[in-house]
């Protein structure tokens, strides 16, 4: 079978109730996760190249030309650190970060 590559998605923020670190009016990549939708969450990706959880009616879906999605998807790849949640360090082994929520403050 087939498996077929996801397409980013994009919304803009619209609302930010104290949340610090978002902006209004400026666009984010949107990642998908089912539990976080039913929840009423989106994932949002920062410019740390970092995803958090955040209410989804901060945000408008956005329909954009694929030349911008494509170059908005190499921007953010270009952003992202390095995974080394994975990686050992001083003969330690770290866990994973699987999920953070920043809640707006309000």
């Amino acid at each position: 079978m087939k498996r077929i590559k996801a397409q980013a998605k994009f919304s803009l923020c619209i609302r930010t109730d104290g949340a610090e670190d978002l902006e209004r009016r400026k666009v984010y990549r949107i990642l998908p996760d089912r539990a976080a939708t039913r929840d009423g969450y989106v994932r949002v990706v920062d410019e740390s190249g970092e995803d958090y959880l955040y209410p989804a009616e901060f945000f408008v879906p956005v329909a954009l030309p694929p030349t911008v999605v494509r170059d908005l998807e190499d921007a953010t790849v270009a952003r992202e650190p390095a995974n080394t949640a994975l990686q050992p360090t001083g003969g330690q082994r770290q866990r994973p970060r699987t999920m953070r929520l920043r809640a707006a403050r309000g």
